[in-house]
């Protein structure tokens, strides 16, 4: 029993790593595990596995989430959005030099490669064991108490901000660093990027025919080729197409389910949209939308990776009859939220 719950989801690990615990499966990133990431470093090359922070350009993908807006800061008389190309001599000093640029940036923190945090998808569920489901996070953590918001200055600090996870943000992560072995599954090689579900069978003669062993700690990539057409639209997708490319996991495989929690993976990561397809259930019981985003954000504790940048990466491990590298993947420490942009890096 912990304090914020009295039953856990079946199948679940809340309270495995103790009754407070906001990291989830990436606690399974030892310093064991990063060292087996160290050993998979031959030839120091590095690749960015991140898209431009404003890709895929456009709302086509999501109505809600919009590219980045830049503009310059204010001056030193707080005039607003000025401070650009300031040449020095000529506002602040006859006797000066320099030239000053100075920019702030608005940003949409689930826009293009990102993290999703285990407070980005919660449920409903009768923690409590009264009989009554509530709405909770992973570990019992609860909306209102520890995930607040929409509210006005929600930190108390002045600051503006009117949502703020004070539990389950991204903070954690970033504080842990993200770093240890990650192993590529490249489905696009074998199947194509055509827009196909992918369970847990297809998965596994993929696994066998690449020879590729997934163990616990280990974070996992999918390489579909969504990201790379990404990148071909140039930030003008085609608003149908990009509902309807490259392969994604089957969430309605339970087999497929079962497989993630059993393998112990410490992220799950993709270079699509959501890793599963997004497709509505016509079940009329209560149920999830996203079946992977629950297992993984709500019951695992396992993070998930989006929209990252694999292509090269794929080609190289390819070319080279390998699957493993180390990888190394903070989110910004950006305290209380429920997603954040990133530049991973991996090295082969």
């Amino acid at each position: 029993m912990t304090k914020r719950w009295k039953q856990r989801p079946p199948g679940s690990t809340w309270g495995d790593w103790g009754e407070d615990d906001e990291l989830g499966r990436i606690n399974l990133l030892t310093p064991a595990k990063v060292l087996e990431g160290v050993r998979e470093v031959e030839h120091g090359i590095t690749f960015s596995l991140s898209l431009p922070l404003d890709y895929p350009g456009g709302t086509a993908l999501n109505q809600r989430r919009y590219p980045p807006i830049l503009r310059p800061t204010e001056d030193l008389q707080h005039n607003q959005d000025v401070f650009y190309n300031v040449v020095a001599r000529e506002q602040i000093s006859p006797h000066l030099i320099d030239v000053w640029s100075d920019d702030v940036v608005t940003l949409w923190l689930q826009y293009s490669t990102q993290w999703d945090s285990l407070s980005h998808q919660g449920a409903e569920f009768d923690a409590d064991a009264d009989g009554t489901a509530e709405p909770v996070y992973y570990n019992g953590y609860r909306p209102g108490a520890d995930v607040i918001g929409p509210r006005e200055d929600v930190k108390g600090d002045g600051s503006g901000s009117l949502s703020h996870a004070r539990h389950l943000g991204l903070e954690h992560m970033a504080s842990h660093g993200v770093q240890g072995r990650g192993v590529l599954i490249d489905l696009a090689h074998h199947l194509g990027t055509a827009w196909q579900p992918v369970g847990l069978k297809t998965l596994r003669e993929i696994m066998a025919a690449d020879n590729i062993t997934v163990e616990p700690g280990d974070m996992l990539l999918l390489h579909t080729g969504f990201a790379t057409q990404i990148l071909a639209w140039e930030r003008d997708p085609d608003p149908v197409a990009i509902h309807s490319t490259a392969p994604y996991l089957d969430a309605h495989d339970p087999e497929l389910l079962q497989w993630i929690a059993d393998s112990q993976i410490s992220a799950l990561i993709a270079d699509n949209y959501a890793v599963e397809g997004v497709m509505p259930s016509a079940r009329t019981e209560p149920h999830t939308l996203l079946p992977i985003h629950h297992l993984c954000l709500f019951k695992l504790g396992v993070p998930l990776g989006e929209l990252w940048y694999l292509h090269d990466l794929a080609a190289w491990l390819r070319e080279h009859g390998r699957s493993r590298f180390m990888l190394t993947a903070p989110p910004l420490n950006l305290p209380g939220t429920q997603g954040s942009p990133l530049t991973p890096v991996a090295t082969v």
